[in-house]
């Protein structure tokens, strides 16, 4: 098989009126990922439900319903291509998804979008996202300066200039560099500057969004040399073949014949077996490699043996299983405080276990790092800070200077976000 394209997952963050679904969905339709008639009839909806004009934000919701009955393995309904590059587009609607998406899903962003609408600047959620995609680890940024066409921009040089100004201090002060980011002057609703170029702004010299993606992204180096690590999404039997495991691989290679183990596995002691078979999109793989979404068959592994959230390794080099980790972490949306004793759900990877504060080490400013406070009885909202945690249940997690792919994670509590981290040290289970 063919190599592809190089891959970027790319994710578009902002405040939530800005118009980051529409420009999605703009994005897609003009440059003919999706057809006419697919728009004809989101447009359709849209008026039968009062929104007209919302038709491209629809292209998002409704590729989401696809995503969530389709089948993990085959990412083809969110891919994106320019001629470079083949993109997976998270689309971050609310706070709660964006996180989620961002720590958890089985997409690590690579680059973002920030959408800043014209008319309104910077507000909380723009400084959230801007935030929490340096926290996490999205080093690429474009940002698009939307509804430019809006009553009272008009295509304004002046307002273009002032969001701009407003940004890059935003910018700056949680460590991005604004003069190595390419700022966009853009009307998703009209399509201006999205695919094609505008005639409304003879003042802007810029790229285009689609030619921002294509020249100013460069995908991320595959973290091949690392250990080969595998969170497991889903466990499927299928007739014929057997016990089908699929997930994403994060870092390292895996190959047919590899003796592989996976942990903690059902009994908590992880369980081995080789490699028999690798299929990605329907076609059979000699080997995988990081980014790639796989089903394989293990020979040794059987369907009661393991579940999402258990990690694969090889064998002479098997996933950590913590005891306990310490974590650096952002509490974001806490409806009080947060002390020792608190034991929510802890997203890491595809496992969610809950995890208790057991410690909490050190209070930090969240913008420089600086210790505010030693061994705080407390953290709250906006809080960064250095905690203990102990995991109620065996779980796989690994240190952020050695494999930042499997160090991150969300907490969330009664359906939303309240917090996000990585694992900066650990206490290893004796197996």
């Amino acid at each position: 098989m063919a190599k592809e394209k190089a891959h970027i997952n790319i994710v578009f963050v902002g405040h939530v009126d800005h118009g980051k679904s529409t420009t999605v969905g703009r994005l897609l339709f003009d440059s003919n990922t999706i057809d006419e008639q697919t728009m004809r009839k989101l447009k359709e909806k849209a008026e039968e439900l009062g929104k007209g004009g919302f038709e491209f934000a629809f292209v998002m919701d409704n590729l989401k319903e696809e995503r969530e009955r389709g089948v993990t393995i085959d990412l083809a309904h969110k891919k994106f291509e320019t001629d470079k590059y083949y993109f997976t587009i998270i689309d971050a609607p609310g706070h709660k998804d964006f996180i989620k998406n961002m720590i958890t899903g089985a997409s690590q962003a690579d680059a973002g979008v920030l959408v800043v609408a014209a008319n309104d600047g910077v507000n909380a959620q723009t400084r959230e996202h801007v935030f929490l995609s340096k926290t996490l680890g999205v080093s690429q940024l474009i940002v698009a300066i939307n509804k430019m066409d809006i009553s009272g921009v008009d295509y304004s040089e002046e307002k273009f200039n002032k969001v701009k100004a407003e940004v890059s201090d935003l910018l700056k002060s949680v460590g991005y560099k604004p003069e190595e980011i390419p700022f966009l002057a853009i009307a998703s609703l009209k399509g201006d500057n999205i695919v094609k170029k505008s005639d409304k702004m003879p003042w802007y010299t810029g790229p285009t969004l689609i030619e921002a993606m294509n020249d100013k992204i460069t995908p991320p180096d595959k973290p091949t040399g690392l250990p080969l690590r595998l969170p497991i999404q889903d466990v499927y039997n299928i007739t014929g073949i057997g016990v089908v495991p699929v997930g994403r691989v994060e870092t390292g290679i895996m190959k047919i014949g590899d003796k592989v183990t996976v942990v903690p596995g059902r009994e908590g002691k992880g369980v081995s077996g080789e490699v028999k078979t690798i299929e990605m999109h329907h076609e059979q793989l000699q080997e995988a490699e990081p980014g790639d979404n796989i089903g394989f068959n293990v020979r040794g592994i059987g369907k009661k043996d393991i579940q999402r959230g258990d990690v694969l390794g090889h064998s002479d080099n098997v996933p950590t299983v913590a005891t306990e980790f310490t974590a650096q972490m952002v509490v974001l949306n806490h409806p009080t405080v947060i002390t020792v004793g608190y034991t929510p759900v802890f997203h890491i990877h595809t496992a969610q276990i809950a995890c208790q504060v057991t410690a909490i080490e050190k209070k930090l400013n969240p913008a420089t790092g600086e210790v505010l406070a030693e061994n705080p009885d407390f953290i709250k909202n906006g809080d960064a800070a250095i905690v203990k945690i102990k995991p109620v249940q065996p779980l796989v997690i690994e240190k952020q200077s050695e494999i930042p792919q499997l160090s991150r994670f969300a907490i969330r509590d009664s359906g939303s976000t309240v917090a996000a981290g990585m694992c900066i040290d650990l206490v290893k289970k004796q197996m």
